[in-house]
């Protein structure tokens, strides 16, 4: 009985991280696999395996690729459903958009203006977005737009340092719980609070500068100090508040984003520094105080003992004869758990500072394969399958029954497979390195999913009552 205690003890960090990856997995490998349509035929998949799960399993296949697939057949159709809504947030199937609320963008030149001239611009402050905003996702315009990889740059990077930094977050949320469980209060003044400072006052407040900027700039001001002239950027903005350099701006914009904002950016650096050393030294030296006090009563305890026997207190004096005073600890052993201690919390503490930076910039694969997964389909699609659409007539028929057939089996093979398989790996490294390393130690038993038939065979070969 105890050591079943014992198990699930020491395996709450598991218990703790395995619901919430069931969700935060799939959708992290969709912000990088983001389409309609092949989100869509990884969740038909996905439902073909968990549909028809007893006849396959069944069948006992000795392919080692099939059963890895069949054995994964719930987070597959789980990725597949995910992949379709980014997709429909990208508003990106097969590299072409649809067109389900219609485009918000108005074109104010002639038509004859347009068809001779294909490097016209649309102006943002005459589009619907004053009045309306876009219902869900992005403008369908945006796929036949030149501009289209300088905007889903920015927009996707951005995006890609939101959600890792609140998963970070969620993380190191997850190692309070873990110290309540376990009763850390060492831990928890000494490791959670300095980490979650450290976190929210640089990562969070950069996070927090996007939104404002997203908030505060924009064509339809009327102001060029709020245009996307002025618009600062976040990035540089950022770099400047670590070195505690001063902003510049041109002569008609403000260096700043509000009012007081170089001292408040400051402030936060500061108190972020304060954290380092919170971090490092303020565990060793709890510990070694509380190891000293442990001391103190049983040396009071073998004076007080001494005492009745001098008084002539015969049942004081055995006892104190019986029990003997404890030995105190061997000086080299003392400077080498003294310095183990230090040495242990100083990795700890640079493992999270410098992790704090690299895992950061770690989540901007998130961006990086959305956008060569985007760029794949859509050389694909201009490459292979427009091929078969030039020609006219019987021809136009046999030539697109060609181009299509090449067209899919490039695209379930490469775009499906390989960049499903390249996502799952990236998305995998996401969870286990910059997710779990805020709280998951990975001590104690192995962790044994939860199993029916396990439960029945190990009753059925239990002893009989």
């Amino acid at each position: 009985m105890i050591e079943q205690v014992t198990q699930s003890y020491r395996c709450a960090d598991v218990y703790f991280s395995a619901p919430y990856t069931i969700i935060t997995f799939p959708f992290l490998f969709a912000v990088m696999f983001g389409d309609l349509g092949h989100g869509m035929i990884m969740a038909m998949f996905g439902a073909w395996m968990v549909l028809r799960e007893k006849p396959l399993a069944a069948k006992k296949s000795d392919s080692e690729i099939w059963n890895i697939f069949f054995g994964g057949r719930y987070i597959i159709l789980l990725m597949g459903m995910f992949s379709m809504y980014t997709g429909f947030v990208y508003n990106d199937t097969f590299s072409k958009s649809l067109n389900v609320f219609g485009s918000y963008w108005s074109v104010n030149y002639n038509a004859s203006t347009v068809m001779s001239n294909k490097d016209l611009q649309l102006n943002p402050s005459t589009t619907d977005y004053q009045q309306y905003p876009y219902p869900i996702g992005l403008d369908p315009v945006w796929q036949v737009a030149e501009n289209k990889i300088i905007f889903m740059n920015a927009y996707k990077m951005k995006i890609s340092i939101i959600i890792g930094v609140f998963q970070m977050l969620f993380g190191v949320c997850l190692s309070l719980w873990n110290f309540i469980y376990f009763q850390r209060r060492i831990s928890i003044y000494c490791e959670f609070i300095p980490q979650i400072i450290f976190l929210c006052f640089l990562f969070l407040y950069m996070v927090i500068l996007m939104f404002v900027k997203w908030t505060n700039y924009g064509p339809s001001t009327g102001d060029v100090k709020t245009g996307p002239y002025c618009a600062p950027s976040i990035l540089i903005t950022f770099i400047n508040m670590v070195l505690f350099k001063t902003n510049s701006a041109p002569a008609v914009c403000d260096a700043y984003m509000y009012s007081g904002q170089q001292a408040f950016q400051m402030l936060l650096v500061v108190v972020a520094l304060i954290c380092i050393p919170w971090m490092l030294f303020a565990k060793p030296a709890l510990i070694l105080r509380n190891k000293r006090k442990m001391h103190v009563p049983l040396n009071s305890n073998h004076h007080n003992h001494a005492m009745g026997s001098e008084n002539g207190d015969a049942e004081a004096a055995l006892s104190q004869a019986q029990v003997p005073p404890p030995l105190p600890p061997h000086k080299e052993e003392e400077e080498h758990d003294v310095g183990e201690l230090f040495i242990h919390q100083g990795i700890h503490t640079i493992e999270y500072v410098l992790g704090s930076v690299s895992h950061t910039a770690s989540y901007l694969r998130l961006w990086a394969l959305s956008l060569a997964h985007a760029q794949l389909s859509e050389v694909l699609w201009n490459m292979v399958l427009r091929n078969g659409l030039m020609f006219e007539g019987w021809v136009g028929g046999i030539a697109l029954y060609i181009t299509f057939a090449i067209w899919a089996t490039l695209t379930i093979a490469i775009l499906v497979l390989m960049e499903g398989l390249s996502a799952f790996l990236h998305c995998l490294r996401l969870h286990w390195v910059e997710f779990q390393s805020k709280f998951y130690q990975g001590m104690g038993y192995h962790f044994q999913p939860f199993s029916f038939e396990a439960i029945l065979d190990s009753a059925a070969q239990g002893p009989e009552e």
